[in-house]
């Protein structure tokens, strides 16, 4: 996946290039992990030199210096070696963490990918292919709110993170996972059902998905209509979502359409459109005719073509319905068992959908702090009521004050009336 573009278009400020440039790679490869193209394929292309930056602010190595350019005093080679000795120990330092997630927790799968959507979890098949298998395997994962601003070393999203290491591209992820904590979903197959789920996943990935991409490649507004998309949420920006889609469309229409390229110089992008959309048709039938009544293809239970085909008919299937597109109309017409796989999937790994796409949460599988509880709101109101009874205390207590003082106060007048009388009495 691109992850720089040239010929970018002249706007104003760094913000705006950002968001025209996230926003191209986000949509022209969001259903291919393909190598970076243009400049990026070029970085790429130079491997730890051009991750590190290393290789290129190398100075020239100085000779040590011998004979008449040797230091005086006869301590030229005292020198040299230990110069030579401090040089590993600079170079230890300047060492960089290999990874992004450096704070990391033991056997954690940080995954990065792409931002949630109203429609479904991720618009890239292979983001939402390596999700699904994470909760399928049951693996502890957490997703990394990067706002399209990182790649994998090769270029590409997804990639996860474990243990201090980088796992680049979806297969390989998969593959990786599975050896490392035994967690093969296709354990149980024979031979032949293994032969034949290499086969659909091939068809799906390296055929139907391209179908997927040239119809979002050459409507543009469709696809971020049909999928609900905020550039504003996706890429973290401030800029208000029509100067984001009018970034969107611009760079589409300054790149010609690079995701019709791609298809291109895949092989389908040469045919019309309505062309393509018969090959994703003939693709959609092969697979509803390999799972026929069954539950998955392969029996009761989910396995790795499960997740490869529910990551790509949901890009079909969650369109929005006032989007018309044929290949949606189509499995909901005349596969509707692929319709039925796609909710089994969608049910049994996604839980958790409905916050998914309401609330856009990346980690809604992951347990949150517990509001207050009943108990908590008890100790509001008793804390309430102890404020109450001593105000009604001070009240009571000002109350006993003023009798007291009015008591003092009558008490000398009483006494002067009381000796009045006594002198009165004594003078008859």
């Amino acid at each position: 996946m691109a992850t720089e573009t040239e010929n970018k278009p002249v706007v104003a400020g760094e913000e705006e290039k950002k968001v025209v440039e996230a926003a191209a790679a986000a949509a022209t490869a969001t259903v291919t992990e393909a190598a970076p193209a243009d400049k990026a394929a070029a970085a790429a292309g130079g491997g730890e030199a051009a991750a590190g930056g290393d290789a290129s602010d190398k100075k020239p190595e100085e000779k040590p210096a011998t004979g008449e350019n040797a230091p005086a005093g006869g301590e030229g080679d005292g020198a040299t070696s230990s110069d030579a000795a401090a040089a590993p120990a600079k170079k230890e330092k300047e060492v960089k963490p290999t990874v992004h997630k450096v704070n990391f927790e033991k056997d954690v799968v940080y995954l990065y990918q792409f931002t949630r959507t109203p429609m479904l979890p991720s618009i890239s098949p292979f983001c939402l292919k390596v999700e699904t298998w994470l909760r399928l395997a049951g693996l502890k994962y957490e997703n990394i709110d990067h706002k399209l601003k990182l790649r994998s070393k090769k270029g590409q999203l997804p990639f996860v993170e474990v243990n201090g290491e980088e796992i680049a591209d979806s297969t390989i992820i998969m593959q990786e996972l599975a050896t490392r904590y035994d967690k093969d979903l296709d354990a149980a197959l024979t031979q032949e059902q293994r032969n034949i789920a290499h086969a659909m996943i091939s068809m799906l990935e390296n055929h139907l998905v391209w179908v997927v991409l040239s119809w979002r490649s050459k409507n543009t507004e469709q696809m971020l209509k049909g999928y609900k998309i905020n550039l504003q949420h996706a890429l973290g920006s401030r800029l208000p979502n029509a100067l984001l889609n009018f970034f969107f469309k611009f760079q589409f229409s300054r790149k010609c359409f690079q995701g019709a390229k791609k298809v291109k110089a895949q092989g389908l992008g040469v045919h019309k459109p309505e062309e393509i959309e018969e090959f994703g048709r003939k693709d959609l039938k092969v697979l509803s005719e390999l799972l026929a009544d069954k539950p998955f293809f392969f029996g009761d239970e989910p396995t790795t073509l499960d997740c490869v085909a529910f990551s790509v008919l949901a890009q079909i299937h969650f369109i929005l319905d006032e989007v018309k597109y044929g290949l949606k109309e189509f499995m909901q017409e005349n596969c509707p068992n692929l319709v039925g796989h796609v909710s089994r999937i969608k049910e049994r790994c996604f839980p958790d959908w409905e916050d998914i796409c309401t609330k856009l949460d990346l980690n809604a599988h992951i347990p949150k702090p517990e509001p207050e509880t009943k108990e908590n709101k008890e100790g509001a109101d008793t804390e309430k009521t102890a404020e109450q009874d001593k105000n009604e205390s001070e009240k009571e207590l000002e109350k006993d004050n003023s009798n007291e003082k009015s008591e003092k106060k009558e008490e000398p007048e009483k006494v002067v009336e009381e000796n009045k009388e006594k002198e009165e009495a004594a003078a008859k």
